[in-house]
């Protein structure tokens, strides 16, 4: 058998008879090119940069409930732009997507500037916001590349600009809620049971629920009918005995606590996506961090204050009858409105978290603003039983907000701020019903500004838990593309040192390792933009690592080459070389993969960008120089008798 054939099929570790020139089989070339080649498409929408843009569409919150609501034309499209340009921002491009006005420009500067001069031209102060006006960033991917799915990759907040926000959640104010409601489970049990408890003095301490009782047969009693019910894995009952009385304590595990937080930050999250979506921001992050924290980041968002406002305000509604003559003190809550106070029952009819809609608009008697929601079937009805009792009657609408308050508070010694979500009720309405009342309502008594967030904060929907923002970052637009142009830049050295260093120390060994470098890089580029994962700057930090890897692995394998050529023929040399060091390869790389995913799957924000990269460049290091180096290797000494190689 000559040489070159013995060479070929160590190289590959084929076996048999040859089903390829020079003894390699054919499917392992076929494997690489596929890879190769898809890599090469995948990666070339990177190539075209998206432009900053600012996109114009109607507010569908205020217009949709118009007879004729205002449609962007291909007229208006080129009435922005030409109002852009006379003020002196250079239009690159203006189209009309759908129904959506999209205004490509050539600068970061010039897209801030356009947005506060359509901002000013479109929504005067005091007005009614008839357009929403967003930055944007436009791709300009051709249209052949996305019929295919090719697509850049996602820029995160240090690259594209942008604010971010973290939120603490509550839990304390979300547990003492969940006990509230079990309390009165509780004791609807108990009055079921014909077992008498002291009322009024159930009280909630930390995690834990103090039901009291006249005597201890009544507690004994009620402890074995709840303890069936409410008992582990949910609650830890004790009986406890005090001045007040004899008491049942149940205290929430740590099982259920979990399973309270869980819920509470998932209808958090949704609330919040609600309120995100307001902002017409592309492509926001909203995503849980930790047990008790959210995080917000909002590329392209450059006015914190703006968006504070609507995120940060954690509001709901509650729908009382205002007291009447034989209802008892007890009964009554006393509230400031316009100048005077008003007696309102305690007593809720329904709450915010029955709207399913709602809309500013405008009274089409008095053109003041108002707010038109819509009930789900529940809050319906019950609005219905009870307006229809009491037609002549007045109800009152309580706004209910949840603020952050900070005190001072010694701990440990130290003198601490501590962040406690203080209830602010205010009535924000209060009419006479004139006939019965069904699905469908409005709020009247609002100023412009009120009722666009109130029709927000209706349609996100109440929170599980209030929110307090323990951190803001804000990014300019122009420091993201600084970010963007270091990262590229030390990529481009490292990248350039490397590739000079193998060629000159390797030879034509270099030169297969550099091309084997050149398309690790590719591929992963490639398999980010395909799998719509967010670049960030610890990513780029992550893709030179992943470079110093691959170099390494190269290394590794060019060492025992040298090492077995000292007693060996070159085509006996390379081959051994090359499976030697595979498992000193393979087991270096799988525990940095390892380390990656650990990093992936409980780390977030930067962290998580970093492992992103660092987790996808190991498999395709792996590939390149392992799989497609052995292949090019094999292209250059693999069809001839070789004597001497230089390496």
């Amino acid at each position: 058998m000559p040489e070159s054939k013995v060479f070929g099929q160590n190289l590959f570790g084929t076996q048999g008879t040859s089903r390829a020139r020079g003894g390699v089989s054919a499917w392992r070339y076929v494997v690489s090119a596929a890879i190769v080649l898809v890599g090469l498409v995948y990666a070339l929408p990177n190539l075209f940069p998206p432009d900053p843009a600012i996109q114009v569409q109607t507010d569908n919150a205020v217009v949709a409930d118009t007879s004729a609501p205002f449609q962007i034309g291909d007229s208006t499209v080129q009435q922005f732009a030409d109002y852009l340009r006379a003020n002196g921002v250079e239009v690159k491009y203006a189209e009309r997507v759908d129904s959506i006005a999209l205004i490509r420009l050539n600068s970061s500067a010039d897209q801030l500037r356009a947005k506060t001069l359509l901002e000013e031209r479109l929504n005067p102060t005091g007005m009614d916001r008839q357009f929403v006006v967003a930055l944007n960033l436009a791709e300009t991917t051709p249209d052949w590349l996305e019929r295919i799915g090719g697509k850049p990759m996602t820029l995160g907040l240090d690259l594209a600009g942008g604010i971010h926000f973290v939120l603490q959640v509550d839990m304390t104010q979300a547990i003492e809620s969940q006990l509230e409601d079990e309390s009165d489970k509780i004791l609807s049990d108990l009055r079921d049971a014909g077992i008498r408890y002291v009322a009024g003095s159930n009280e909630f301490i930390d995690r834990s629920l103090l039901v009291y009782f006249a005597t201890a047969d009544s507690r004994s009693a009620a402890f074995s009918i709840l303890s069936d019910q409410y008992g582990p894995p949910d609650y830890v009952f004790e009986d406890v005995d005090n001045e007040t009385g004899f008491a049942i304590q149940l205290t929430i595990t740590e099982d259920r606590l979990r399973e309270v937080e869980d819920v509470a930050i998932e209808q958090n999250l949704t609330g919040l996506r609600s309120r995100v979506n307001e902002l017409n921001v592309s492509e926001p992050l909203v995503q849980r961090q930790g047990r008790t924290r959210v995080i917000v980041d909002l590329p392209g968002v450059q006015d914190s204050a703006e968006a504070k406002r609507i995120i940060g305000k954690f509001a709901t509604l509650e729908f009382h009858l205002v007291a009447k003559a034989q209802d008892r003190p007890s009964q009554i809550e006393i509230l400031p409105y316009q100048g005077r106070e008003i007696r309102i029952n305690k007593q809720i009819i329904v709450t915010g978290d029955n709207v399913i809609n709602a809309i500013q608009a405008r009274d089409p008697e008095t053109s003041l603003p108002q707010v038109n929601f819509t009930l789900d079937s529940t809050g319906g009805e019950r609005l219905h039983d009870v307006t229809s009792e009491n037609v002549g009657h007045s109800m009152a609408i309580v706004f209910i907000e949840q603020k952050p308050v900070v005190t001072n508070t010694m701990v440990d010694g130290e003198l601490t701020p501590v962040t406690r979500i203080v209830p602010e009720r205010r009535l924000i309405s209060v009419a006479t019903i004139e006939s019965a009342l069904g699905y469908k309502s409005r709020i009247t008594g609002l100023d412009v500004q009120e009722a666009r967030e109130l029709a927000l904060l209706l349609r996100a929907g109440a929170l599980a838990a209030p929110m307090y923002f323990v951190e803001e970052r804000t990014v300019g637009a122009s420091l993201g593309a600084e970010n963007i142009d270091r990262g590229v830049l030390a990529v481009t050295i490292g990248f350039a040192l490397v590739l000079i260093f193998m060629l000159v120390y390797y030879k034509v060994f270099g030169f297969v390792a550099n091309i084997a470098l050149t398309l690790n890089l590719v591929i992963l580029v490639a398999i980010m933009s395909m799998l719509g994962a967010t670049l960030t700057l610890p990513g780029i930090a992550g893709i030179v690592l992943t470079v110093g890897m691959a170099v390494d692995a190269n290394v590794l394998i060019f060492s025992r080459i040298r090492e077995e050529l000292k007693h060996s023929m070159p085509h006996v040399a390379i081959p051994a070389g090359y499976n030697r060091a595979f498992l000193t390869i393979l087991d270096a790389n799988l525990t940095t993969l390892f380390v990656a995913l650990i990093l992936l799957t409980i780390g977030s924000g930067p962290i998580a960008g970093f492992a992103v990269t660092l987790s996808i460049g190991i498999v395709t290091s792996m590939f390149t120089a392992v799989f497609v180096s052995r292949g090019l290797v094999h292209l250059v000494y693999g069809y001839r008798r070789v004597e001497k190689v230089w390496i």
